[in-house]
């Protein structure tokens, strides 16, 4: 093992169980051979690290049943849903402690069963930057949910004060928001972000093909791209309202891809309902419609299920590593190519391919940023 690298997490939910079962997993897990052969991992090797290098030392909530309780319980406390694949993930030393409610609930969660909404703590929120700094911690990861605008900027300003640096899980946009980026460089912190992509999701699928439309002359006309699920974070968004910098980043992570950007009526991406049995389960039901050789119509549909938040980690454990490789070489603001390729809304969108060759010549350091 290399290196232990300090994490903190704000948002104790489906994707924090997910990466931290993803941490022990892997750390418990014997190579299947030379290489990254690792099955899961695009990198098992990365800059030095490996997944199991990674240890949890801070973690902060609002939920009641969460706030006070040790970070390996709390993992599997309602309303978390995500699949159970490695349970024995402590004793981590870490309780999870109450942050910021500020907008990191939204009001018609309460008409929910318990089971399947956030109960806000009744308890004063600690200092944020004391905590991160007591704990040690390099990196926070930034899981809160969904339209949580005020919250995501308090965590920015404590990993700020703290020196911290910030993997951006969310789309509110702080990364790739130039001032943000501006006093990120100036404090000598790099960071991640924004809106994390899922290893194989509806957003990285949605991409490649619109490239493959590109690659072999298709004209894109039309597409859409919806998507179901039953965890907490499909319920805090049926609050539309919450929806505003989501959708951007979904719909500017496809039209990114294309030669000539779809007009605003002839694209539609985000998510469409939530289903409670359907739990971590996400479903996408994605379609596009061009025109081909001597303007003859054809259509694409796809339907893809997918666990979510073990899908997220896939990325974020990579992120997390990428983001304690720039601060092992001393460098600061927005990585650019590791934004470019594990999230939806990166300061400087890149093809994915481009954004994978980047990532590896930043990985054995042929690249700065």
């Amino acid at each position: 093992m290399g290196k232990p690298i300090r994490v903190a997490i704000a948002g104790v939910g489906n994707c924090a169980s997910s990466l931290v079962q993803g941490a022990a997993w892997y750390r418990r897990r014997p190579r299947s051979g030379g290489g990254d052969e690792t099955p899961g991992l695009m990198h098992d090797y990365l800059g030095g690290y490996r997944p199991g290098d990674i240890r949890f030392v801070c973690a902060f909530d609002i939920d009641k049943r969460k706030v006070g309780q040790p970070l390996e319980k709390a993992l599997f406390a309602p309303p978390n849903c995500t699949k159970i694949f490695c349970r024995e993930v402590g004793p981590t030393g870490v309780t999870v402690q109450m942050g910021p409610v500020l907008d990191g609930c939204s009001d018609h969660m309460a008409e929910y069963p318990d089971g399947q909404r956030f109960i806000p703590a009744r308890k004063d929120p600690v200092d944020v930057a004391a905590a991160l700094r007591e704990s040690g911690a390099e990196v926070l990861v930034n899981y809160l949910p969904v339209g949580s605008e005020q919250a995501a900027a308090w965590y920015a300003e404590a990993c700020l004060a703290a020196g911290v640096s910030l993997v951006n899980c969310i789309p509110v946009f702080i990364v790739s928001d130039p001032a943000w980026a501006r006093r990120f460089t100036r404090a000598g912190i790099p960071c991640v972000g924004d809106d994390i992509k899922a290893q194989v999701g509806a957003t990285i699928v949605h991409r490649t093909l619109a490239r493959l439309f590109r690659d072999r002359g298709v004209a894109l006309d039309a597409t859409y791209q919806l998507n179901t699920g039953g965890n907490t974070d499909f319920l805090n968004m049926l609050a539309r309202e919450r929806l505003r910098s989501k959708k951007i980043s979904k719909t500017e992570a496809v039209q990114s891809e294309l030669e000539r950007r779809l007009p605003d009526d002839q694209v539609h991406i985000g998510p469409a309902d939530y289903v409670p049995w359907q739990k971590d389960n996400k479903v996408c039901f994605l379609r596009m419609e061009g025109r081909g050789f001597g303007g003859v119509p054809l259509n694409l549909e796809l339907r893809l299920s997918v666990e979510d938040s073990p899908n997220s980690a896939g990325c974020g454990i990579d992120a997390v590593r990428l983001a304690r490789l720039a601060r092992d070489r001393g460098l600061a603001g927005p990585l650019l190519s590791a934004s470019a390729y594990l999230m939806k809304h990166p300061p400087r969108q890149m093809g994915d391919a481009e954004a994978r060759e980047a990532v590896e010549a930043f990985i054995a350091g042929k690249s700065k940023r």
